[in-house]
């Protein structure tokens, strides 16, 4: 059993009830990415939707994404610590 599944379940739930226009994520999350914008920018390391675990290719800084599934953005950069 994965502790985190229905913690994940909201949080999809949350993220597709709200407006999935980009200009509505860059308004609540700041820097809003493509998949190919973020593959430019982040190795992807790990999925577990609706989160990933990225490292920055500019710096190798880990953190983590949100993403949508459609329209497919990811948002809200958490840097790990």
């Amino acid at each position: 059993m994965d502790e985190t599944e229905m913690l994940r379940r909201k949080r999809i739930a949350e993220i597709n009830s709200d407006d999935l226009t980009r200009e509505a994520l860059e308004a609540k999350h700041g820097k809003v990415w493509s998949t190919d914008e973020m593959m430019e920018e982040f190795e992807a390391i790990g999925f577990m939707s609706p989160y990933v675990v990225v490292r920055m290719r500019s710096t190798g800084e880990k953190g983590s994404l949100e993403f949508s599934h459609s329209p497919r953005f990811y948002f809200n950069w958490q840097p790990h610590k």
